[in-house]
């Protein structure tokens, strides 16, 4: 492939050796394919986005959507299915089950970064084809392990590392889809998006315990007599992820001219409001992938008591009840672009935070009053407590999911401000400055999504405090560490976008 030069205020010469005028100038100049290239895209210009261009990004994006959705559900696949390893017979403790949700998150964190820098360099189109491959490593990889009964510890973490593949998806799949849409609709695809992928999380965990024999699904399906086959589920998905990439290769298209190198990107790190929205996201992703993964072992903790794998269980059946958190979390999340589309995101992304600091003191008085769970009799007194337990986490996921997409639309906003206080408006100067705002806010996105996945990681691990024999004391403690951070995250985003008088306050990022 021949690499694509960087655009200039006169002319750029295109993948076919023709060389044709971008910018203003180039506003007449009809978009071409070739080789399933898109050549001269202007979502900016009213008349191009009505004839063709809406066509086109809605196509991709939801072939965008099915892929990072598949990355989702492969990313926290050992997020429920880690519970019904103790029904197998495995031997591992709290603490363990905890690490092994937790792998996923941090590795998936870190391979945000290139995976953003993959668009640019492959094509979005290419890059998804390529990711949604990827996945069969995780997926391969659980069906071995979990049909093997003699598999170590230190496999299960290796293996669970892979999963982290599919969190990846989420930062390439964004990136790719900002620069198919204006500025005016960018709140709102990113959150669709980011909701379409968000909901695989829901998905595996409502399927997975039904599609192993784990448990029933509204009395259409019951529980399997025949035991926990944890390896549907991973064939399932590793079908489904040939799909994606074969879908991807026949609907989807790459974009010229949005090549960046990964030292220009990693520049944006530079820019303080990508710091600044690095720690928001934490609070608002990261709430929301790192409490997905630890919501099935929480419940099955605290709210379940079986005396061997043997033997009847009594309590809360966290099958039943993992997903819910997940599913309202990614819902809420294009509500929250929406209405930062409406309300400026600040705005909300504060209001968000508010919310999340309500809810984690009310699950902070609910575990006060919990008991360890270690008899029968202890289980049946918490079981009183779970109706609020649970409706405590509906309200932290709702607004978790909300301040997602929030955050996701302040962050084109914010380099949309500053190209703008940079130039001329109706000036050459002006366009190449808002393709350039564009081309870091989509290497922000990776960055920013990136560092916000390690709150995937610090949620479930903050459970697994080595220090604190009790679990359960363990978990009151997070949560009043996670009140705190949240009633940070707030303040900060008061004092860089809403304070009287600064530069984003009256752009209403």
């Amino acid at each position: 492939m021949t690499p694509m030069p960087t655009p200039n205020t006169t002319d750029t010469t295109d993948t076919t050796g023709t060389t044709t005028p971008v910018g203003r100038a180039g506003r007449g100049v009809a978009p071409r394919r070739t080789q399933r290239w898109i050549h001269h895209w202007r979502p900016e210009d009213p008349e191009f986005w009505e004839s063709e261009g809406r066509r086109i990004a809605r196509r991709n994006l939801v072939w965008s959507v099915f892929a990072e959705h598949l990355g989702f559900s492969v990313w926290l696949i050992w997020s429920v299915s880690s519970a019904f390893l103790l029904a197998q017979g495995v031997d591992f403790s709290a603490q363990q089950l905890f690490v092994l949700v937790a792998i996923p998150n941090l590795v998936g964190s870190l391979l945000r970064i290139p995976y953003t820098f993959a668009v640019p360099r492959f094509g979005g189109r290419n890059w998804t084809m390529a990711s949604a491959a990827l996945l069969l490593v995780p997926t391969l990889g659980f069906a071995y392990a979990v049909t093997q009964p003699g598999t170590p510890y230190w496999a299960f973490c290796l293996i669970a590392a892979t999963a982290g593949l599919g969190g990846g998806n989420f930062a390439s799949s964004m990136a790719n889809i900002n620069f198919f849409f204006p500025t005016r609709e960018k709140g709102k695809a990113l959150g669709l998006n980011a909701a379409g992928g968000n909901l695989g999380v829901a998905l595996i965990q409502l399927l997975l315990p039904v599609l192993v024999g784990g448990a029933g699904l509204f009395g259409l399906v019951t529980a399997s007599d025949g035991g926990i086959h944890l390896e549907r589920a991973a064939w399932l998905y590793a079908g489904l992820a040939v799909v994606a990439a074969v879908a991807a290769y026949l609907f989807m298209d790459n974009l010229d001219g949005i090549e960046s190198r990964p030292r220009a990107q990693l520049a944006v790190l530079r820019h303080r409001q990508v710091r600044v929205m690095s720690v928001l996201y934490i609070g608002t992703f990261g709430s929301f992938i790192g409490f997905s993964a630890a919501m099935p072992l929480l419940i099955k903790l605290n709210f379940w008591w079986q005396p061997g794998p043997a033997a009847p269980g009594t309590g809360i059946n966290f099958a039943y009840y993992a997903f819910i958190g997940a599913l309202v979390g990614s819902l809420s999340r294009p509500l929250g672009g929406q209405l930062a589309d409406r309300l400026g995101g600040a705005r909300v992304t504060i209001a968000a935070f508010g919310g999340l600091v309500a809810g984690t003191l009310g699950i902070v008085a609910i575990l006060a009053r919990l008991e360890p769970a270690r008899s029968a009799s202890a289980v049946d007194a918490n079981a009183e407590l779970f109706p609020a337990f649970l409706g405590l986490f509906v309200v932290i996921f709702c607004c978790a999911g909300i301040g997602n997409g929030s955050t996701y639309k302040m962050i084109p906003a914010i380099h949309r401000v500053d190209a703008e206080r940079a130039t001329e408006p109706g000036t050459p100067e002006r366009e190449l400055a808002l393709l350039e705002g564009t081309k870091q806010a989509s290497a922000a996105v990776g960055i920013i999504g990136a560092v916000g996945a390690l709150g995937g990681f610090a949620i479930p691990m903050a459970f697994n405090t080595p220090w604190v024999d009790e679990p359960l004391d363990a978990t009151r403690a997070a949560f009043w560490a996670f009140g705190a951070f949240y009633l940070l995250c707030g303040a900060l985003a008061w004092r860089s976008y809403l304070r009287p008088g600064s530069t984003y306050a009256d752009a209403r990022v």
